[in-house]
């Protein structure tokens, strides 16, 4: 029976989820492409941002003769926990790969199984239905 002349509520429901994965599967990557290029774009915004500001400061502090000297004891405080913050944010982001990963699994095993509950199900009604169907 083609689409068109599919008048059950099963069928029609079948045409319009089709219709909604098919358009959902199709924007679903522009949608991550222009979240992505956003991201790229105000992360570089803020990069730019910041040496703009450090390279008026440094011109600033150069004409004026101010000394800029940091003491070793405070330098080394200052890059060992710049490393720890990125040692941190790996981490961070490790652990956020692991569970996706792991939630990306744990939806690949319901959906292999899926058939599996679908036959449970038909096998649960047709014990139900067999109460009311008379034998002949």
């Amino acid at each position: 029976m083609s689409k068109s002349q599919t008048k059950d509520v099963f069928g029609i429901y079948e045409e319009s989820l089709d219709s909604n994965f098919a358009t959902i599967n199709k924007e679903t990557p522009k949608f991550h492409q222009s979240i992505t290029d956003l991201q790229q774009q105000c992360m570089q915004t803020c990069e730019n941002t910041i040496r703009a500001i450090i390279s008026t400061q440094r011109e600033f502090v150069t004409k004026t003769g101010i000394n800029t000297n940091i003491p070793d004891a405070a330098l080394s405080v200052i890059r060992d926990t710049n490393e720890q913050i990125n040692k941190a944010y790996s981490l961070h982001n490790q652990i956020v790969h692991t569970a996706i990963d792991t939630t990306k699994q744990n939806i690949k095993t319901y959906n292999d199984n899926a058939k599996t509950f679908v036959d449970l199900n038909k096998n649960i009604i047709q014990s139900w239905m067999t109460v009311f169907i008379p034998r002949n």
